[in-house]
């Protein structure tokens, strides 16, 4: 072999070699940067991750019912946190999704992707469930229908007044004839509406949902260093919160759902219901405001104590039964004889007696030993519930024995 061949296989090995560690070069690169590709990707979903669970944390349950912790009502406000937070309610009327076509339920999302974009300030939503409780609409109505029975009975007496006097004409006699029936019918229309409405609401399952937006304000957005008094500061809390509140049931209209502020008196009820939900069916709030309730929210126990007071209960019953079965099992085996005498009282006597005649049989003699011990059998029978016959038929022995005699 030549040195110029020598040199061309050299240089030929030096070439492979090169492009070797050139693919393991491009391939460590391509390695690394996929690597570092994912861990990016990686990065960027536990950042999400974290933004969900902070949100998540922020936005629980427990928050959306911290504005039942409140110190007053005024000017249609709840006040919390000693004046420093403010909440203003508005009540929607909700829509039957369901029942509409496709156009109108695609214009109530749009709309209420609206109503999501122009919030501005965080905001609560509370689903209140209540009983429906209709004695209130009842006893209205009630008064309404006793009105219609004074009309009714006022239009028959005319009537009949007119009838008498035979001085009206026959198209006025007809004309007040027919007020007097529709009167009629009217009234007896109310009572039957009452009758079925009392029925309705003996269903202690009829229930009611009502839809809330919660809109808070805090004082701290005036300002670190606000120089305003609390009247003031309640005025500006008052003003804004309208804003907003004014705000959301525009947006919401554009969804069809319609909403209204809650005033003083309906915020009461509101808390009053919350504070008092198995109370309320029975005392509302409007009875007890007339009643010259001034606090009305300390009626209901704490389901604690309510869950205690269960199981003392239960304690106490179980407690009972089990002492009255150990007591029973302790008692000695003659206590429990004497028990069972006492029970057969009645039976062992009469089973003693017989025995005592069939022993002096010989001294009494067969035939009236046998009549005391039937006697004694008929006796049993008539406690058992047994039949006149079969107290006639020694009766009917004798008579034939006595017959045999005389003969």
């Amino acid at each position: 072999m030549s040195s110029a061949d020598q040199v061309t296989q050299f240089l030929t090995i030096i070439l492979f070699i090169m492009i070797f560690i050139l693919i393991i070069l491009a391939a460590a690169f391509v390695y690394f940067w996929m690597k570092s590709k994912k861990k990016k990707q990686q990065e960027e979903i536990n950042e999400g991750s974290s933004d969900a669970k902070k949100i998540a944390r922020e936005y629980t349950k427990q928050s959306i019912f911290k504005f039942m912790e409140f110190e007053g009502i005024e000017d249609n406000m709840i006040i919390q946190k000693k004046g420093m937070r403010y909440v203003m309610v508005v009540e929607c009327q909700g829509i039957n999704y369901d029942l509409m076509s496709e156009g109108e339920k695609i214009a109530v999302e749009e709309g209420f992707l609206q109503f999501l974009n122009t919030i501005r300030h965080p905001i609560q939503i509370y689903i209140q469930t209540r009983t429906v409780n209709l004695n209130d609409s009842i006893e209205n109505y009630r008064k309404k229908v006793e009105d219609i029975g004074y009309e009714l009975e006022k239009r028959r007496n005319d009537y009949l007044k007119k009838l008498q006097s035979g001085q009206a004409t026959r198209e006025e006699l007809n004309k007040d004839f027919f007020e007097v029936t529709k009167q009629t019918n009217l009234y007896e229309y109310g009572k039957d509406i009452i009758a079925n409405t009392q029925r309705m609401s003996l269903n202690k399952n009829v229930l009611s949902k009502k839809y809330y937006v919660i809109i808070p304000y805090y004082v701290e957005e005036l300002g670190s260093n606000n120089a305003f008094d609390k009247e003031e500061i309640r005025n500006l809390a008052f003003q804004e919160l309208y804003t907003r509140a004014q705000s959301i049931i525009r947006t919401l209209a554009g969804c069809d759902v319609g909403g209204r502020i809650l005033n003083s008196n309906e915020l009461v009820d509101l808390l009053y219901i919350a504070y008092n939900r198995d109370e309320a069916e029975v005392f509302s709030v409007d009875r007890a405001v007339r009643a010259g309730y001034e606090e009305l929210y300390t009626t209901a126990p704490d389901v604690l104590d309510k869950t205690m007071k269960v199981l003392d209960e239960e304690i106490n019953k179980k407690a009972m039964a089990l002492a009255n079965e150990k007591v029973m099992q302790a008692r000695s085996p003659k206590q429990q004889q004497i028990d069972q005498k006492r029970a057969r009282f009645e039976e062992l006597v009469k089973q003693r007696a017989q025995m005592i005649i069939n022993q002096n049989a010989v001294y009494l003699g067969k035939q009236t030993a046998e009549s005391a011990t039937r006697l004694i059998e008929q006796e049993e029978k008539q406690e058992e519930g047994g039949t006149k016959d079969v107290e006639e038929k020694p009766k009917t022995r004798r008579r034939k024995k006595a017959t045999t005699t005389n003969e």
